[in-house]
């Protein structure tokens, strides 16, 4: 079965304001099965346009990535998020066919 995943790329304008976002978020993902694969680190963006903090959470399969999100945990954080930063996020089903 194949892994979901969240993509994300914020770019926070209030450290201080986005610390209670970012310490509630372990325990949200851990009920939904996520773990980080990215989580910020040195990178390099040779095309298109770069956020300054990039991340990578995978899940069990897509439909836990999508009950993440959707859950009444992550929304309410959402909202604490929301005032200090602005983010892409792409929920994607990860690729569990052959290998070249």
């Amino acid at each position: 079965m194949a892994k979901g995943y969240w993509i994300g790329r914020v770019e926070v304008h209030n450290d201080e304001g986005y610390k209670p976002y970012a310490a509630a978020n372990p325990a949200i993902f851990k009920k939904f099965g996520g773990r980080f694969i990215v989580r910020g680190g040195p990178f390099e963006n040779p095309e298109g346009d770069a956020r300054s903090r990039n991340v990578v959470i995978e899940f069990p399969d897509y439909a836990s990535a999508l009950a993440c999100y959707n859950s009444p945990e992550y929304q309410a954080n959402i909202k604490v998020r929301q005032p200090h930063s602005f983010a892409d996020l792409v929920i994607i089903e990860g690729y569990d066919g052959p290998q070249p």
